[in-house]
């Protein structure tokens, strides 16, 4: 099969960093091909380079493309030898109609008019091939995130996309969400089209890819031939990922449990715009001391309407219900009371709504109690500085100090910066919600570790997760939850994934869908 795609010797350096370092590699024609690495690792530089984001003359190598020279100088120059990205932060504008956001840049127009029958004709007969039955006039923030990948599918199709490029396609989709995007991609392939997509969901990459290339620290570390005589396995991807075996996926943790910390009684809560809608219904739960304790369910199944209403009734509204802490009931009706009974909820979007990327590691780390290192309203900066830098060294975030823009960090060290923050407030009950979404498993591994010694330290932890093996692996308890309700509870000795999806479908009289 010939090379629709090769680069060779791609080194790159930002001020102070190589990004780069004489990476190679070739994608066949008609292919699936991943990219796989630690965040940092150099992948989302490389399709930047490949897609025109970073211009021809501003790196070193060569990219030959169809046989062709590749000097793309923009995007626009790449997309015209039909190249099209997909970058995991979605492009498309919220108030813009489907068919709008498809065709923003090349409009169907005629001498400066647009052509809307024509416009929404073949806006229709593209969201068809990416199987969306939504009318080309349904607004973006109308749709939901599985389909708004299909939209940007749909979009790259309308410029005759040979080459398709999608930065972690999956990683805000739920499990059917993401299967009909794999089926998608897989679509595509019989229709021609060769794909790269960078994933840290290993199991998809073995269900999709045809060929893996492994970047690590800049460069190509490792080209395994998914469908080879020899079957490839995780642990060999990962450990040319890390550059390390890592002899268990999670850590090994003997719990030391003791006193129940938090408890939650017939707790409800109500949609907050759609007020007759029970999202969580009559839950109860606890969590003691140096307990890790998970909360597993299918997506709209209320874990984190659930969290956040614990947070403060930062989620819904007609809440109802008793909780406790250290079996003394309390009234935490906003986030500040919250805080200051002792509770932190790590969101599971950090990038929206866990921290403010445009601001350094210290002030996203003391923003959520910035009265701690404040006297008479006046924050006390070389206090702040000291105590920030501390919880940088101890969660270690890999940073040249806590004056370094949270926006630049990868991945796993946004999620590091995360928990420091609300470690800062110094809280008895910390929940969880997602906490290794979007990293990659070197970094989870790390996660897991500060977790087992938040536990230690005796905190009473609560993880939210949608991946069962990551539930199983670190949680000493786990509830189930289904239509707003818990609907069982399995201790970590019993716990199966087959188990916890019995209670995950439940209905609300008791019997699995």
């Amino acid at each position: 099969m010939p090379f629709l795609l090769e680069m060779h010797g791609i080194t790159k350096s930002f001020p102070g960093v190589k990004a780069l370092q004489d990476v190679t590699m070739s994608v066949a024609e008609g292919e699936v091909h991943a990219i796989c690495g630690e965040n940092g690792a150099g992948k989302s530089t490389l399709m930047k380079i490949l897609s025109g984001v970073y211009p021809s003359g501003s790196y070193e190598g060569e990219i030959v493309f169809d046989g062709q020279p590749g000097h793309f100088r923009s995007i626009r120059d790449s997309e015209d030898r039909g190249i099209v990205i997909i970058h995991q932060e979605l492009a498309l504008s919220p108030f813009l109609s489907i068919a709008e956001n498809i065709f923003l840049g090349n409009e169907q127009a005629r001498r400066g008019i647009v052509n809307w029958p024509q416009t929404n004709k073949r806006a229709a007969e593209l969201l068809a091939r990416v199987g969306l039955a939504e009318p080309p006039d349904t607004k973006i923030l109308d749709i939901g995130v599985g389909k708004q990948q299909l939209v940007e599918i749909a979009k790259a199709l309308s410029k005759r996309v040979r080459l398709l490029i999608l930065d972690e396609p999956t990683a805000a989709l739920n499990d059917a969400d993401s299967e009909h995007l794999l089926g998608l991609i897989r679509q595509l392939k019989g229709q021609g089209i060769t794909s790269i997509i960078i994933s840290h969901k290993l199991n998809e990459i073995a269900a999709i890819a045809d060929t893996t290339t492994v970047i690590r620290d800049g460069r190509t570390v490792a080209t395994f031939d998914m469908h080879g005589a020899e079957p490839v396995s995780e642990e060999q991807i990962i450990r040319a990922m890390v550059g390390r075996d890592l002899a268990h996926r999670y850590p090994e943790h003997t719990p030391q449990i003791g006193e129940e910390v938090l408890r939650i009684e017939d707790w409800t809560v109500h949609h907050p715009i759609d007020r007759g809608r029970v999202v969580v219904d009559k839950a109860a739960l606890r969590v003691r001391g140096g307990e890790i304790v998970g909360i597993a369910g299918l997506m709209g199944a209320g874990r984190t309407e659930l969290a956040m209403s614990v947070f403060g009734h930062s989620y819904g509204t007609g809440i109802s219900g008793r909780l406790f802490l250290h079996g003394k009931e309390v009234r935490v009706r906003s986030v500040d009371e919250a805080i200051g009974h002792g509770i932190a909820y790590a969101t599971e979007d950090r990038k929206r709504y866990g921290l403010n990327l445009i601001e350094d590691i210290k002030r996203n780390i003391t923003a959520a109690k910035l009265a701690a290192v404040a006297k008479l309203g006046v924050v006390n900066s070389a206090e702040e500085v000291h105590r920030a830098e501390r919880l940088r060294k101890e969660m270690r975030v890999k940073a040249d100090s806590v004056a370094v823009l949270t926006g630049k960090l990868s991945g796993g060290n946004q999620q590091k910066v995360v928990l420091s923050k609300w470690l800062f407030t110094e809280p008895e009950v910390l929940i969880l919600d997602e906490p290794t979404r979007g990293i990659d498993v070197g970094a989870k591994y790390e996660i897991y570790e500060i977790i087992n010694a938040l536990a230690d330290a005796g905190k009473a932890v609560v993880v939210i997760s949608s991946e069962l093996p990551e539930l199983l692996g670190i949680c000493d308890r786990i509830y189930a939850m289904s239509q707003g309700r818990i609907t069982g509870e399995m201790d970590r000795a019993a716990a199966t994934q087959e188990g916890l999806m019995r209670y995950m479908t439940m209905d609300k009289s008791g019997v699995s869908r």
